[in-house]
């Protein structure tokens, strides 16, 4: 039987009253009871010897539902902003560079440096795609923190570094990098 349930109806169970709000199904639990164990004879012993069949349920979490949900609260105009604790990656190390300016030795060292020390980097070393594709293109990812390797960058004497949810961009200098192999040090 289906009863309809309306905001400001008054709940049964505990007398406050309800309101609708909208929701997306990120997990299930069915009762199965002893439907599937009866099939194969499923039992255990109960405390007097006797078997009993095993009653059972069904639980998952929809992980693909799951990070549509963390998507839909994390985003912007620009595209996803993941949280640290879910994003693929950590750091989207991003170069930007001629042949021959050091920049692309200095973004591979960079890079060898922070997946020797276990961070998830996304490395984004297209050749012929323009910063503004580049930056544009890491927005819509939306990973944590973008490092970018620039000449500009290394004539400022360091790398850029910036948060994806701020609109902020700071030069992390050269004797500081270490600081990038724990990217949350960066938040302070």
């Amino acid at each position: 039987m289906r009863i309809p349930i309306t905001t400001g109806h008054k709940c049964p169970v505990c007398g406050g009253r309800i309101e609708a709000k909208r929701a997306i199904e990120v997990g299930h639990c069915f009762k199965l009871g002893t439907r599937y164990s009866a099939a194969v004879n499923a039992t255990y012993l109960d405390e007097n010897g006797q078997p009993q069949l095993i009653y059972m349920g069904s639980y998952g979490i929809g992980l693909d539902r799951l990070m549509a949900v963390v998507v839909e609260l994390h985003h912007d105009k620009d595209g996803i902003v993941w949280p640290d604790s879910v994003a693929p990656y950590q750091v989207h190390l991003v170069h930007i560079g001629k042949e021959g300016d050091g920049t692309k030795e200095q973004a591979e060292a960079l890079y060898a440096d922070l997946t020797a020390a276990g961070v998830e980097v996304l490395y984004d070393d297209r050749d012929g795609v323009g910063a503004g594709v580049k930056f544009k293109d890491a927005d819509l990812m939306g990973i944590p923190w973008r490092v970018t390797v620039s000449a500009r960058s290394l004539e400022q004497g360091g790398v850029e570094v910036k948060r994806r949810s701020e609109s902020e961009r700071r030069i992390l200098p050269i004797e500081e990098y270490p600081i990038l192999l724990n990217p949350a040090l960066l938040n302070s």
